[in-house]
């Protein structure tokens, strides 16, 4: 489902200063020639975003396992990393399609091979929607699924469609959505007559339901887990109505989010996956997750002592300045790290020691504020090195287009083994 020989040329793109803190060494020379000289991460600029090979793997294999035993399929949200080569990673450990959000993320996917794509939005851009339709026509094979949520959205689809030449109509799930929440019908009235108006097209499908959870809740609190409890018991009700109704013409999937919450996605919706109905579940953080948000709230979160997600990617800044005992200004800053989910932590310095009590508590474009407590000038001297805990994936990769994989970033002296390539 993904095309083999269009991600591994990306081991031949030629590295240079566009590619942000790669070493002038490696200029000039592919990402394979460069990954043959055995680099370290030490030889890398700061700042720098890493990820971790150990972690990435174990993530992978522990939510490929976590969803089969489940009886549900995986559609990561490939929005996330925006990465073909990780893509292919979780394509080949089992996940039944790749999530993405816009017509042209799912472009991009398409000329990578990607065969089977959930986009989880609507689709009303008139060169995207054409688009869609016409590669559905080249390619039989191919399956693509976009989303509605108003006989509006419906009815603007069908006008841009009309002008389309002839060919297989287009997927579309009805997409349930919830009180102060993100886009979706606000109530299973509303979704079928999303679904009515979607059969009644002649160049579009009805192929299923579903929503996003996470947009109700942003925590584990009583209240935050019976709203999304309640939601997705509705957006198991829609689509049991509509397989009552006799609804679907062929086959039919249900599918949400599952980052923050894929146990309650579970328990409400693994039951209906049958001959005719795939479950789904749209993760998108659990390949990477952090030491931030998705460490707090997932429910599959590990640590060095228990199995379970862990954080494959860090930080790392470089103290510039100590203008005062208890403040290091690191050269790493929003450009660089996320902060849409908190501030970056620090969690160690290479070669030497974190003095207690460190705490980041502010970035600004291109530095981050360490503060120090109690802490002199020579606890963490100019030229030191942070590695800092990074929260929110989606929000980490968008500021990098060539990201170092290191084999341990535990160890004393990491190794760089591979290059991720990013499309944003």
């Amino acid at each position: 489902m993904i095309d083999n020989d269009a991600v591994d040329v990306l081991a031949d793109r030629a590295l240079g200063p566009q590619d942000k803190s790669v070493p002038p060494a490696a200029w000039g020379r592919s990402a394979r020639e460069y990954l043959g000289t055995a680099p370290e991460l030490r030889q890398w600029q700061t700042p720098l975003l890493t990820l971790d090979r150990g972690r990435l793997d174990a993530n992978l294999a522990l939510m490929a396992e976590w969803t089969a035993a489940a009886g549900v399929g995986l559609a990561p949200h490939g929005k996330t990393t925006m990465a073909p080569q990780l893509w292919r990673e979780q394509l080949m450990a089992g996940s039944w399609a790749i999530t993405l959000a816009t017509a042209w993320q799912a472009q991009l996917a398409r000329a990578f091979g990607v065969g089977r794509i959930v986009l989880a939005n609507a689709v009303l851009d008139p060169v995207g929607l054409s688009w869609a339709a016409a590669e559905s026509a080249r390619d039989a094979t191919f399956e693509f699924y976009c989303w509605a949520d108003g006989i509006d959205t419906v009815a603007a689809m069908e006008t841009v469609l009309r002008t389309a030449p002839p060919g297989p109509p287009v997927r579309v799930l009805v997409e349930l959505g919830g009180p102060h929440g993100r886009t979706g019908a606000r109530t299973r009235a509303e979704a079928h007559a999303v679904a009515s108006a979607i059969r009644a097209s002649e160049r579009l499908t009805l192929a299923g339901v579903g929503g996003y959870e996470g947009a109700l809740a942003h925590d584990r609190s009583d209240a935050g887990i019976a709203a999304v409890r309640g939601y997705l018991a509705e957006l198991a009700a829609l689509h049991t109505e509509l397989v009552a109704a006799g609804a679907y013409p062929g086959p039919a999937i249900v599918t949400a989010g599952g980052s923050a919450y894929p146990e309650l996605v579970v328990d409400a919706l693994a039951g209906l996956a049958d001959g005719a109905t795939t479950v789904v579940l749209r993760s998108g953080a659990y390949l990477v997750h952090d030491d931030g948000f998705y460490a707090g709230i997932s429910p599959l979160s590990g640590s060095a002592a228990v199995p379970g997600l862990r954080s494959a990617m860090h930080g790392w800044a470089r103290v510039v300045s100590r203008p005062e005992p208890e403040l290091a200004l690191l050269d790493g800053g929003k450009r660089d790290f996320p902060i849409d989910e908190g501030l970056p932590v620090p969690q160690l310095v290479a070669g030497s020691t974190l003095p207690p009590g460190a705490e980041v508590t502010a970035l600004n474009d291109q530095h981050t504020f360490l503060r120090l407590p109690g802490a002199s000038a020579a606890d963490l001297p100019v030229g030191s090195v942070v590695r800092l805990g990074l929260s929110h994936p989606c929000t980490a990769f968008d500021k990098w287009r060539l990201i170092p994989v290191i084999d341990d970033a535990d160890a004393e002296r990491p190794r760089v083994v591979d290059l991720v390539h990013t499309y944003f």
